[in-house]
Formats: C-alpha cells, sequence, structure tokens
C-alpha cells in the first residue's frame, strides 16, 4: 500500500536533505544520491560516473526503508552482493530517522564500499 501523502512529503524532505548534505560538493560532478518511493518501500541509491563512459551513469541501491501501515514502523533493508535484499539487524522503528542515522554511521559496513570511505564521507 503507497504511504500517506503526508508521511511521503516528510521522508522526500528528510532524504532530499540527506543526499544533497551526505556528498561533498567537490564530489557531485562523479558522485550523487537519490531515492525514489514505491508504495510503501523507500530506496536509496548511489550513483556514479562510469569509469569507461563518463556520459553515463550507474546507479547502486544502497538501502531500503519498507513502512508497515498496520503497525505504523519502518524497517530498514540492505542488498547483498547477489542483488538481494536483507533485512537489517535493527528491530523496526517509528521514527525514520533512526533507520536514516543509521545508514548515515553505517557502523556494520554493509551500506557504503570502501570506495565511499575512501571519499571521506
Amino acid at each position: 500500500m503507497a504511504l500517506s501523502e503526508f508521511t511521503r512529503k516528510l521522508v522526500e524532505t528528510k532524504l532530499r536533505n540527506f543526499c544533497r548534505e551526505k556528498i561533498s560538493e567537490i564530489f557531485r560532478d562523479r558522485v550523487r544520491l537519490g531515492f525514489r518511493i514505491d508504495d510503501d518501500r523507500v530506496t536509496l541509491f548511489e550513483e556514479r560516473l562510469l569509469f569507461f563512459d563518463p556520459s553515463r551513469w550507474l546507479a547502486l541501491d544502497v538501502a531500503q526503508f519498507r513502512y508497515h501501515e498496520m503497525t505504523n514502523l519502518w524497517s530498514l533493508y540492505y542488498m547483498d552482493r547477489d542483488v538481494r535484499w536483507h533485512a537489517y539487524y535493527l528491530n523496526p522503528k517509528r521514527d525514520f530517522d533512526i533507520l536514516l542515522r543509521e545508514v548515515d554511521e553505517d557502523p556494520v559496513g554493509v551500506f557504503w564500499d570502501d570506495r565511499t570511505l575512501m571519499l571521506g564521507w
């Protein structure tokens, strides 16, 4: 089921700010963050210029937030190397910001790869 209009606008605002602030201005011509909302799922993705064709961007999913309307809880998922989503170890939360902060800090190392860490984010 789709997010309510209020919840959708709130999440869009939070993620728009996160995507803008996460990437340093000096790297924005080569790397950018974005998100897409599909019904009750919100996917955060990273885009990078292709090394061999700098006119094209490659999108890599980073994290997925799933909203459960019956419980009003958000769950967090990460993608493995085989491009499958797995539930993150945290229990579902009412506060979207807690999960977004977890993605940002990435204490377990499942959201941001080594290339991202080298850029100092």
